[in-house]
Formats: C-alpha cells, sequence, structure tokens
C-alpha cells in the first residue's frame, strides 16, 4: 500500500468506476443497471460525458461501435439520438459493409443528458473526486482512495481516466498542467499504479481551435447538410421521433499559403521540437503532421462544424496543432472564409499517461489484478465511440465477476467491438488505436445495420436489453426470414407486362420465368421498384427491407464469409494451457518465445495473431501442444 493520506471515513460499495467520460458513463450504467451498488468518480461533475474534441458521434467505423453499444444494451445511441442537431449517412455510394451513421451533436446537450441519465440511474452514485490510489492486496483489489483521503472499499475498481492521468496541454512554448478544455488533470494515481506492476506509457492527440460563428465568411465555403431522412443511431428509439430541422456543416480547404506558414514554423511546434514525448494518433494528425508528411498534397480538407444551438463555438475539423497562437491565428486566416476569423479556444496538444494494454485479458480485466478492469482511453485507443465500447464491456464483465458469472468476449467475427478489444491485448500499439472498417476481416457480415440481429440476443442474457427490446429483435427477425423465403418462392414468368416492366428499368429482358429474388439481385432494380410486378407483398418496416435486400443481393459473399468464420473459430477452440512453459517449445523463434510469454494468448487463433509471431511458429506450437495432449493420453 502506498503513503497515500487516508482518514477514518469508509465507504462500501461493489463497483467504483474512476472517470465519467464516454467508457466511465457506459461502465458505470452496466454495473448499476445489473444490480451492483456503484459509484462514479469524475475530476469534475462538469465533465460528464465531455466533448473536448470533435461534436460529432459515429462516423466511418465507429457508428458501428454506436450501434454495438446499443445492441448491447449501453447508452450512447439514445443519447445522441436525443442531442443531434445534423445526422448523415457516411459512404453510402458503396456497399452496406462501409455504411456508417455520423451525427453532429449538441455538445452541451449531449453531456447535460447523460448526466442527468447517471444522476437518476437507480444503484448507481456521482462523486465528485479524485482517485490517488487503488488499494491492492495480494494481486486483488480492495479498494480505492480520494485525494481528500476517503476511502471506498469495493469488489471491483474500472478505470475509464481517458486523457487526465498526468495530462499537460502544450500550445506552441506555452505548457499548462491540466487536462482536456482546462479541466483538472490526475496526477496522484499513475505512480501508485506503477508501484503496483502496472505498466504505462505516454500518448499524446490534439484538437483544433474554435471560431467565433460570426468571424467566419460562410460564402466561400461548401454547405454540408444532413440526410433528408433520418436514421436513428438506437434499436430502441422510434425513427418517426428524430425527423427534425438541422444545423449545416461547411467543407473548406487549406491551400499552399497555409503550408508555407506551418512549414516555416515548425521549429516552434512542440512536436517538432522534441517537447512532447508521446505517441500521436496515426490517423487522426495533427495539421503540422499532414504537411510534413504529404507534402505532395496541394491542399487538405476543412470541416467547420457547429458545438451546439446555443452557442457561437464552430469546432474546425481537420486542422489539430499545438503550434503557437500568433501561428495557429495566421495559418487560419488563409483558409477561405477564415480570412478575419477570431479564435475563442487555441488548438493544443495533450499528452498523457495510459495502459500498456497487452496486460488485459479479453475481458477488460488485467492479468495479474484480480478485479481491475480497464477501458477507453486509458487502454491507448482513440475516440468517444472506442471508449463507450470498452466500457460497457468493462462494466459487464466486472457484473459478471462479482455475480459469479461467465465473462462476455465477443471475438473478431462477432462484432467490431472484438476486433477493437482484440487488436488493443494482442499487438503491439505504439500509438492511440483507431477503430477502422479494414481491420475487421469479416466487415460484411458486421454492418452497423444488423448489430441488434447479432448483439441482442447477448445483452438480453446479460440483463441490458429488456424483454420487449428483445422481443422485437425476434419479431425482425422472423420477418426477414419470411420475405426472404417469400421472395425465393415467389416466380414471375416472360409475359409481356414483366418484359415492359424490365425495360423500362433498362434491364435485360426474361427468357424464361424467374424469382422476384433474382430480379432483385439486378442492380437496376430495387426493392420499391418490383412492387409494380409483385402484388402481394406484404407492408414491412425499412429496417426490414434493408435487410432482406441485402441478404438476397449479397447472399454468395456472406456465406463466404461465414465459412471463413467457421475456420477462424477452430482456431479459437484450440485453447493453451495457463501453465505452458514456453522455454520447453524448443523449436519456436526467440521472438515469439519472448511475444508469447508477455501476451500469454488464450488460444492459437489469439497467438497467431500476436505481432511477431509467425505461421510458422503457431505450427510448432501445435505440434507441440498435440505432443502434451498425448502425453497426458498415456500417463
Amino acid at each position: 500500500m502506498s503513503e497515500t493520506f487516508r482518514n477514518e471515513w469508509v465507504e462500501n460499495v461493489d463497483v467504483c468506476v474512476v472517470g465519467a467520460g464516454h467508457a466511465g458513463c457506459e461502465a458505470a450504467l452496466a454495473c448499476a443497471r445489473l444490480g451492483l451498488e456503484t459509484v462514479v468518480f469524475t475530476v469534475s461533475i462538469d465533465s460528464i460525458a465531455l466533448m473536448p474534441c470533435n461534436p460529432n458521434i459515429g462516423g466511418s467505423s465507429k457508428g458501428h461501435l454506436v450501434r454495438e453499444v446499443d445492441a448491447l444494451g449501453g447508452e450512447m445511441g439514445k443519447n445522441i439520438d436525443k442531442t443531434f442537431i445534423q445526422s448523415k449517412m457516411l459512404n453510402v455510394s458503396k456497399g452496406p459493409a462501409v455504411h456508417s451513421l455520423r451525427a453532429q451533436a449538441d455538445k452541451a446537450d449531449y453531456s447535460r443528458s447523460m448526466r442527468k441519465i447517471l444522476e437518476n440511474q437507480k444503484h448507481l452514485t456521482v462523486k465528485q473526486a479524485e482517485i490517488c490510489d487503488v488499494i491492492i492486496e495480494d494481486k486483488t483489489v480492495k479498494g480505492v482512495v480520494t485525494y481528500t483521503g476517503t476511502t471506498y472499499m469495493c469488489k471491483a475498481v474500472i478505470l475509464c481516466t481517458g486523457t487526465y492521468l498526468k495530462a499537460r496541454c502544450l500550445c506552441g512554448e506555452a505548457i499548462t498542467y491540466t487536462g482536456p478544455s482546462g479541466l483538472q488533470a490526475a496526477n496522484n494515481l499513475s505512480a501508485h499504479l506503477i508501484e503496483n506492476g502496472v505498466k504505462l506509457r505516454r500518448f499524446k492527440t490534439g484538437t483544433p481551435a474554435r471560431m467565433d460563428k460570426r468571424s467566419i465568411d460562410f460564402s466561400k465555403m461548401e454547405e454540408q447538410f444532413g440526410d433528408e431522412r433520418i436514421v436513428p443511431f438506437s434499436y430502441s428509439t422510434d425513427p418517426e421521433s428524430v425527423q427534425k430541422d438541422q444545423i449545416s456543416c461547411w467543407l473548406t480547404y487549406t491551400n499552399e499559403e497555409t503550408h508555407k506558414i506551418i512549414r516555416a514554423n515548425l521549429d516552434r511546434s512542440p512536436i517538432y521540437a522534441g517537447i512532447i514525448e508521446g505517441t500521436g494518433p496515426r490517423y487522426c494528425p495533427s495539421i503540422e503532421d499532414k504537411v510534413v508528411k504529404f507534402a505532395e498534397k496541394e491542399r487538405h480538407q476543412v470541416f467547420i462544424e457547429p458545438e451546439g444551438l446555443y452557442t457561437n463555438e464552430m469546432y474546425v475539423g481537420g486542422m489539430s496543432s499545438s503550434l503557437p497562437e500568433d501561428v495557429q491565428l495566421k495559418m487560419y486566416r488563409t483558409v477561405p472564409g477564415l480570412e478575419n476569423c477570431k479564435i475563442v479556444r487555441n488548438a493544443y496538444a495533450i499528452e498523457y499517461d495510459c495502459l500498456e494494454p497487452n496486460q488485459l485479458l479479453p475481458s477488460l480485466e488485467l492479468k495479474e489484478i484480480n478485479g481491475m478492469f480497464c477501458a477507453g482511453q486509458f487502454n491507448g485507443s482513440s475516440g468517444y465511440e472506442e471508449a463507450a465500447a470498452q466500457g460497457i464491456i468493462a462494466g459487464i464483465n466486472a457484473s459478471m465477476k462479482l455475480l459469479r458469472r461467465e465473462p462476455v468476449i465477443l471475438d473478431r467475427s462477432q462484432a467490431y467491438i472484438g476486433v477493437l478489444i482484440d487488436d488493443l491485448v494482442t499487438k503491439d500499439n505504439r500509438e492511440p488505436y483507431r477503430m477502422m472498417t479494414s481491420r475487421a476481416e469479416y466487415r460484411l457480415l458486421l454492418r452497423q445495420d444488423n448489430a441488434d440481429l447479432r448483439l441482442r440476443k447477448i445483452g438480453h442474457e446479460v440483463g441490458l436489453v429488456s424483454d420487449e427490446d428483445y422481443e422485437k429483435t425476434l419479431e425482425k427477425e422472423r420477418l426477414i426470414e419470411e420475405e426472404v423465403l417469400r421472395l425465393k418462392s415467389t416466380t414471375v414468368g416472360a409475359s409481356k407486362n414483366i418484359q415492359e416492366f424490365l425495360e423500362k428499368f433498362g434491364s435485360s429482358p426474361l427468357k424464361t420465368g424467374t424469382s422476384i429474388a433474382e430480379l432483385l439481385c439486378r442492380p437496376e432494380l430495387s426493392y420499391e421498384a418490383l412492387a409494380e410486378i409483385d402484388p402481394e407483398r406484404p407492408s414491412l418496416p425499412e429496417a426490414v427491407i434493408e435487410q432482406v435486400c441485402i441478404h438476397i443481393k449479397y447472399e454468395g459473399y456472406i456465406e463466404r464469409q461465414k465459412h471463413q468464420v467457421e475456420q477462424f473459430k477452430k482456431t479459437e477452440k484450440k485453447l493453451i494451457p495457463e501453465d505452458i512453459d514456453y522455454d520447453d517449445v524448443l523449436s519456436l523463434r526467440l521472438e515469439a518465445r519472448q511475444k508469447l510469454k508477455q501476451f500469454k494468448p488464450l488460444n492459437i487463433g489469439q497467438a497467431s495473431r500476436i505481432s511477431g509471431v509467425t505461421p510458422a511458429d503457431v505450427s510448432v506450437l501445435l505440434v507441440y501442444l498435440e505432443q502434451q495432449r498425448l502425453r497426458k493420453q498415456h500417463e
């Protein structure tokens, strides 16, 4: 135990959640909704579900995560449905595997709404306090200690510290030792975690400036509208309830003058001056990084996005920076429409402590500390959605542990959440991890439109999805199956009226009879268009029709991917004994042996995905395990 000051006041609860960002909110709600007495700590009540960076939820691949969190019984999707100011389905010109919903949020409203949900949740207490120590005895969590010395004894702790641990913000030569948006940093917990053998690393992220709307000339920018028909994030939200007027966003671009100013001042950037120790996100780089690493590009996109309905602050998406304030102003004022801009909040980089996630089990419990779970940016990821996804899994699994039930571990074939967590615990992530559709091998199966069909059952079995909501999913499944069967069994002949119908849509004529399903596979024919020659078509919800069309149009590809999943499952079922001594596996390469000892994979599939473990190493390991199995049979 560290020398943290402790007074005599002791509280007893089941679960302590440290941090009330997007991970902490989902973790705390999951535990409380499963009946466990839970307290969630935050350095500021006003920072609950804070959006310190981009003012949106979802986006490419991230929309998948939000839908999956919702399918499991989480809150993020419901909350953004109540507080969005613009909504858009991205990538609609491409296949359904990469369609992703993205909604601009009213930042203040989103935070206020989530705070209200937490404050009114049964079994959940919200407490403003900095946690400076975790009590650990015999490698088991026993409680936490606040900065003021109060001890909370508990059976599980979930660390969701975000970017607050030993945080410092950098704007040119100016360094302030605060968390995001000027909030108090958590400066005491890191040292105590290290004392208990937890390995930390230093990461950084950044955010662009916010502009005064009145100083922007929108006539020089391209207006970006939301969708005419809004699709909600949550499967529990009535689609009609989210049809409302939306606020526009705007698109503009940097130019050579912008890049010239940046290049001339790189020596004043903390990133390039060597002041920043942490590694930044590859897939969300600062504008300095973009100009240096993509020198051949003449311009970069800049999105001007409103931060809310009741503020003039506009977010300058695509221009994160840590350059000094005077350089920022010069740089931004070269962008069309921003020539006379006034900065409300400077851009800055933030550096913070986070976990080396290879210390985690797939349940998000630390391998070496019983009862300590971790989620969100503390695990080395980036983004609100990645945080929420880890938060709900950590909350569920902390609860399952205390309720003496099996943990919920989603694999790569079940969910983007499974891909996210598997990547965190099996790969050497030397930069903040961001979810992308390209990371998911089975993305045709893991679409954002079918998250309820994939995960609602698990959410219901856990206890976070109500009987009513689960019944709706079962009814949806039934309607989909019935309609697919009907379309496959309903045939039309090569009659004159059918040929005329096909000609009208530029579709080739029939030589013989065919099914409606076969016609639906033709790209020029839609489900709605085919209603003209399908008088028996039932009236179905839009979500059911969407699933029916995807199932029929992509059936061959889907079946092929299901076969790939079967092969994947076989490797996941080949378990590796906990007591294995990799030094006994003589033919393993030294690097593979070191990595296997470090990551301690649970099965052959997980071992095969560890950086530095080759297929040849996996073959050697399989032979060794088979030899051990045969030896035990003969003993």
